[in-house]
């Protein structure tokens, strides 16, 4: 009789349990049918490092925490991304600062709600041995691009331009996401409109680099955060909760790039390994692209004037449209 008590108490503790994890269970499941399913275009496949912010913010649960369960699908380049967007096959997408411009000038209503960096996403990476130092030295030679619908052909040309070049003059290839540091790794090519990732890919196959970064000559943008104005006004509070997640994953990577690298790699696997390589990525993004924003997200309003007159002036688009038709700074800094 001395372990009936013993007993008694046990098994009323079990039918606690019991019933606490019978009332657990739906909470749980109402939860997990809670997050909202979000579509999430990117310009080229989302295992590149480019879009570590994206991941990161992912692999950290910043968008579970905002409700959201993000699927990320890839596009072909930033301008489609745009296309799709604007058509509300997906709610956001990813591309660069300046896509809007292309895309409004193609009755695409979508604008950029946050900038990932002060920086141009795109640097030309050239081989050491070839001494390019400027553009100008690139006529009548090969350059890689990931595709001719994605911004960073653009900057290429609009690098070009700045030494009195076109397309015509350089044997410009579109490459694919992969093919376009192998190619130039490989020396098929001379140079190649690169992003970080891309550039330590090709120095760890034995490239020697120069990186000579857009700013210099055309000050593109760096990677953003492209929503439709119907989405905008319709659902802000969405938009919201994804520029401010997006942007933790990017504030991550800047304030500890090789914890980030160890997350990133943790969370897509085919980098898992290889936290050193991505740790350099990072640190490179870091240098040439995030750095010097007062507010991270913020567009500049001067550099995307200065970007249309570009593109106006060169034949891209056939007019200017007014500047608050292609970004908005209202997601930002909250």
């Amino acid at each position: 009789m001395k372990h009936l008590p013993a007993l008694t108490l046990t098994r009323r503790a079990c039918l606690a349990l019991c019933a606490a994890a019978s009332l657990a269970a739906p909470h749980a499941a109402v939860q997990a049918q809670a997050l909202q399913e979000i579509t999430y275009l990117l310009p080229a496949p989302g295992t590149l490092p480019a879009f570590g912010p994206w991941m990161l913010a992912q692999a950290k649960g910043y968008y579970k925490a905002e409700g959201l369960d993000v699927k990320f699908v890839a596009a072909r380049g930033g301008v489609d991304v745009a296309k799709q967007v604007g058509a509300g096959n997906a709610v956001i997408g990813g591309a660069i600062g300046d896509t809007p411009i292309i895309a409004r000038a193609q009755g695409i209503p979508v604008k950029a709600v946050a900038v990932l960096g002060s920086g141009s996403l795109m640097q030309l990476v050239t081989h050491k041995d070839e001494r390019i130092e400027s553009p100008r030295e690139l006529k009548g030679k090969t350059v890689t691009v990931l595709a001719y619908t994605d911004t960073t052909y653009y900057a290429l040309l609009g690098m070009l331009s700045k030494v009195g070049l076109t397309k015509n003059d350089v044997n410009i290839q579109a490459a694919g996401p992969a093919g376009v540091w192998q190619q130039f790794a490989a020396k098929k090519a001379t140079g190649m409109a690169g992003t970080p990732d891309w550039t330590v890919n090709s120095m760890e196959a034995g490239a020697q680099v120069d990186i000579l970064p857009a700013d210099v000559y055309f000050k593109s943008m760096a990677q953003a955060i492209l929503v439709s104005d119907e989405t905008i006004q319709k659902n802000p509070q969405l938009v919201q909760k994804l520029v401010r997640a997006t942007l933790k994953g990017m504030k991550d990577i800047m304030a500890n790039p090789k914890e980030a690298a160890a997350a990133y790699a943790n969370h897509v696997t085919v980098h898992k390994g290889k936290e050193a390589s991505i740790e350099q990525m990072f640190g490179m993004y870091n240098k040439y692209v995030y750095l010097n924003q007062k507010v991270p997200g913020t567009m500049d309003e001067t550099r995307l004037s200065d970007l249309q007159k570009f593109y106006v002036a060169n034949g891209v688009v056939p007019t200017a449209v007014p500047l608050k038709d292609l970004y908005t700074n209202q997601f930002v800094g909250k």
